[in-house]
């Protein structure tokens, strides 16, 4: 039987942060612009470092933005009522009031890119002064078990390092299981022998208070993102990017010669001693400048568009060797982007910007294969986010809501409209579908939630003056006299 002592976790957590550490810094350092260096020859110089640097074209941000900007959380609803009265609007819930005090809507994005970036993140929901806070863990700090690491939402174990080891100070970290938390103390993830579990407390939750939030996720419970497959196409642009700068520097000019012509040697005046001096009036003899080796210094061309060469002996010729070709680098740089772009499923106009004389339909096809693959992370990453909702309101005491597996999260609808052609599409929906108009209401580009709740409490409010009008009506005997034009109604 497997140790599952606090001591034993906490070991085996660290060790797979041990482990991952060289490959998820690995990931960090392209995603940051530190990339492997190109290929150049041993003994490079200088200038050839100078321009290596130079050719780095990080386009990891890119991968992790494009679809990160398109999640974004814009409400919750419940699946089932609670305390026999009306399902709860978004706003209103217990769960979307957890998600604003843990100011999510500036912080989910940081979680996405955690997990579009390295694979995977993390949410640690908790209880604080200020009520049940959730708040984004990285995976560089945090581990998770897993029974079934395929499809468990729910980890037996996790750890996360709040301070990493400095010297003689132990590094520290949160450990959570199905019931408690605990205080951890470690000198490095290697060294397990040195791994110290404290007191614990009670975290308030039955089931482990840490939710991962996978981009991907395999049957054997590897999680993978959308840099570490492309590594290997980011150093081949770098590379050829480098090429492309060696040959621009070098060979992208005409290289004019001359031969039969020694170069003119830098002289020094010496004076009748044969020492060298500077004073002309001392000098009464030139002599060729010698280097350390005893060898003469040529004396600097000055050679420009702006001077012409000439050559006292006849049999100086004087030539030029033509530029080389730079069009098939800047090819093969075009060519790795629409490689780039089809592996990773990102539109080639986001890239090369291209977009002139493209027509709708194809445009639409270009972002096609994109909008699949958000929708994927929306569904990965909303059931990771009712997970969180159920965890708040069980820290919460909110019994029924804890149990509420029918919740849906409510994702922005970030596609780009013009409001005329909304208006259209969705009053076609309404009158040939017999969609309710109400239940469109949450279609309307850039609506946000406090504008569509502001819609659903004006009607509400006109239906009541509406009732009240009928009301009256019914009320009133007709007695076949018409009103006088100055007479009021007065409702007691």
């Amino acid at each position: 039987m497997a140790d599952t002592s606090p001591a034993s976790l906490a070991k085996e957590l660290l060790a797979i942060l041990d482990r991952d550490e060289g490959r998820l810094h690995r990931i960090d350092n392209f995603i940051r612009g530190r990339h492997d260096d190109p290929y150049m020859p041993p003994q490079a110089d200088d200038e050839y470092k100078l321009l290596a640097k130079r050719a780095v074209s990080n386009w990891m941000p890119l991968l992790i933005g494009t679809p990160a900007q398109a999640l974004y959380v814009d409400g919750y609803r419940p699946g089932k009522a609670t305390s026999g009265l009306p399902v709860a609007s978004s706003s209103t819930s217990g769960q979307w009031a957890h998600w604003q005090r843990s100011r999510m809507d500036a912080r989910q994005a940081a979680i996405y890119r955690g997990a579009l970036g390295f694979g995977h993140s993390f949410v640690l929901t908790e209880k604080t002064k200020k009520g049940v806070i959730s708040k984004g863990l990285s995976a560089k700090r945090t581990a998770a078990l897993y029974e079934d690491p395929a499809n468990d939402d729910e980890a037996y174990a996790a750890l996360t390092v709040t301070a990493k080891p400095k010297g003689e100070t132990p590094g520290k970290a949160r450990m959570f299981d199905a019931k408690y938390e605990y205080a951890v103390t470690f000198k490095s993830f290697s060294d397990l022998d040195s791994v110290r579990v404290g007191g614990r407390k009670l975290h308030g939750a039955s089931e482990c208070p840490v939710t991962r939030f996978a981009a991907s996720v395999d049957l054997e419970g590897r999680t993978m993102g959308v840099v570490e497959p492309m590594i290997p196409l980011q150093n081949r642009i770098n590379q050829t990017i480098f090429d492309l700068l060696v040959a621009q520097t070098y060979t992208s000019h005409e290289v004019r010669y001359a031969t039969g012509m020694a170069p003119p040697m830098q002289m020094e005046l010496v004076d009748e001693d044969g020492n060298v001096t500077t004073d002309a009036a001392l000098a009464v003899d030139s002599r060729p400048k010698l280097d350390g080796a005893g060898n003469p210094v040529p004396a600097t061309i000055n050679h420009n568009a702006r001077r012409f060469l000439f050559a006292e002996d006849p049999d100086v010729k004087f030539g030029s060797l033509p530029a080389g070709p730079i069009a098939p680098l800047i090819e093969s740089v075009d060519m790795s982007i629409r490689h780039w772009a089809a592996i990773s499923q990102t539109p080639p106009h986001h890239m090369l910007g291209q977009i002139a004389n493209l027509s709708a339909e194809a445009l639409l096809a270009a972002e096609t294969a994109l909008a699949r693959k958000i929708t994927e992370f929306q569904s990965l990453f909303g059931e990771s986010w009712e997970r969180v909702f159920r965890i708040a309101a069980e820290m919460d005491g909110d019994g029924a809501a804890q149990d509420d597996f029918a919740g849906e999260v409510q994702w922005r609808d970030m596609e780009s409209r013009s409001l005329a052609q909304a208006a259209d599409a969705l009053g076609k929906l309404a009158d040939q579908l017999g969609i309710p108009k109400r239940g469109l209401w949450k279609r309307v580009p850039g609506v946000t939630q406090t504008e569509y709740e502001d819609w659903e409490q004006m009607a509400e409010d006109d239906d009541s003056v509406g009732q009240l009008a009928s009301a009256l009506t019914r009320a009133t005997p007709d007695t076949g006299i018409p009103a006088s034009p100055d007479s009021e109604v007065v409702a007691a």
